[in-house]
């Protein structure tokens, strides 16, 4: 079951460049981590009740380069919540939703995400997270 927003995932081209805003505002930065398989350095603001990401790339060829090339920089995806990350997958795929991935995987703090198509959601990103 989702239990809320737990962040907004915003593509940067630096995140020494981009935290300055943030912290200018009181936010700091609560751990900065490198997802080596997606190709990406996460910087984690805790704000509220859920948090900001900072998403910078460290591979040329990742999503978030390549998102970045693309549309440039600014909101990547929205991220809730879930309790259970392959059942809510399993309700999305039988109501048709496309889902970017077969099986979920595991992100920033070791947390199981999914990531559904903006084919399927009107046109945003959004990635369940389960954290362990």
């Amino acid at each position: 079951m989702i239990a809320g927003i737990d962040h907004v995932g915003i593509a940067v081209r630096s995140i020494d460049e981009a935290r300055r805003f943030y912290e200018t505002l009181g936010l700091e930065i609560e751990a900065i981590e490198e997802v080596v398989a997606e190709g990406v350095r996460v910087a984690l603001i805790p704000c509220g009740e859920s948090r900001i990401e900072l998403l910078e790339a460290t591979d040329p060829d990742s999503p978030i380069a390549r998102f970045i090339d693309k549309r440039g920089v600014g909101i990547h995806h929205i991220c809730l919540a879930t309790s259970d990350v392959r059942s809510d997958q399993g309700l999305l795929q039988g109501a048709g939703f496309e889902l970017l991935r077969p099986e979920p995987t595991q992100g920033a703090e070791g947390c199981w995400v999914q990531f559904v198509h903006p084919k399927s959601t009107g046109g945003v990103l959004v990635e369940l997270s389960e954290r362990p």
